[in-house]
């Protein structure tokens, strides 16, 4: 019955996105909510300028629904509201201050970094309420250690991590709802085996969202989902992961994201300290790009590897 549950809410949240898109986005196009094009990324995403953004708000207002409909309330639920639309919302500031002002930043570093903060601040205390297990699980060799008050400072780290590294991924048509739809499909997966059948609901929800947003956003991108969408989905996956005990497995399963961050940062840390670009340019999937590739090649790529490590990740996890 739970799996019956959690099919019917993806089908659900698939259909309110795909209902939601011919709504949505004339009304961003009358509105000229236009993503901005960063001026030193590959010259073929210029003609991707004024494609209408902040899609994002179709993800999470499908995702919303679903759940407040098949998910129960209480309040774990809320936990993963709030994660989701706190760090959606965040996004959505970041997104509408870009428009506003026609560049390609919208809130500072500092502001997003505190928003994001706060906002998992929030999560801590919900989860200090529910007597929220602070134990560390190591994959596969079955072995946890209390770490007992830094599990909140870890949580802390882990959502705002998770929501930077997946907001980094989203720079191509399709990629981050594609990679997203995976981890989020794993997650249900792993939910279900722990006998937590609302966070399969709440993940089935967000694969629903997602590849209902994915039919606009598929190459070439009729919208982006902005910040608004891609800071929600990681906030949603932080959470998730924490909820079912699966933090660290986290590294794994969202494995795509993890080396988008990282090529980041080797990119930063390369040339401040050597004056010298490791890669073309960074996240790593505009490297690519760069080097020939088409843009469908890097994403479908990206999906691969995403569903490969997804799947290594249940088999660590002792669900395949």
């Amino acid at each position: 019955m739970d799996f019956q549950i959690v099919m019917i809410t993806l089908g659900v949240a698939f259909l309110l996105a795909v209902i939601m898109g011919p709504l949505f986005i004339p009304l961003l196009r009358r509105l000229k909510f236009g993503q901005q094009i960063r001026t030193e990324g590959p010259q073929a995403h210029l003609k991707k300028a004024g494609t209408p953004t902040m899609g994002g708000i179709i993800i999470m207002l499908a995702l919303a629904l679903a759940v407040l409909r098949f998910g129960e309330k209480n309040i774990e639920t809320l936990i993963l509201i709030i994660a989701s639309l706190g760090y959606g919302f965040i996004g959505f500031l970041d997104d509408y201050i870009k428009i506003l002002f026609k560049r390609s930043l919208g809130l500072t570093a500092r502001q997003k970094l505190l928003g994001q903060l706060a906002v998992s601040i929030i999560v801590c205390i919900l989860l200090v309420q529910t007597g929220h297990n602070t134990d560390i699980r190591i994959p596969y060799i079955g072995f946890s250690f209390d770490i007992g008050w830094l599990y909140f400072p870890f949580v802390a780290f882990l959502m705002l991590g998770t929501s930077n590294a997946v907001n980094f991924t989203d720079g191509l048509d399709g990629l981050l709802a594609g990679t997203s739809a995976i981890a989020f499909g794993a997650y249900a997966i792993i939910a279900l085996n722990n006998s937590q059948p609302n966070l399969a609901i709440f993940c089935a929800a967000m694969v629903g969202a997602v590849l209902g947003f994915l039919v606009f956003n598929a190459h070439p991108a009729k919208v982006f989902m902005g910040d608004t969408g891609s800071l929600g989905i990681g906030g949603g996956l932080a959470a998730v992961a924490i909820l079912t005990k699966a933090e660290i497995l986290l590294a794994l399963i969202g494995g795509v994201f993890v080396v988008e961050i990282l090529s980041v940062i080797i990119q930063v840390v390369s040339f401040k300290t050597r004056g010298k670009r490791v890669f073309k340019m960074s996240p790593i999937h505009h490297h690519f790009e760069l080097t020939g590739w088409s843009e469908w090649r890097v994403v479908i790529s990206f999906w691969t590897a995403g569903l490969i490590l997804a799947g290594i990740g249940l088999y660590i996890n002792e669900v395949l």
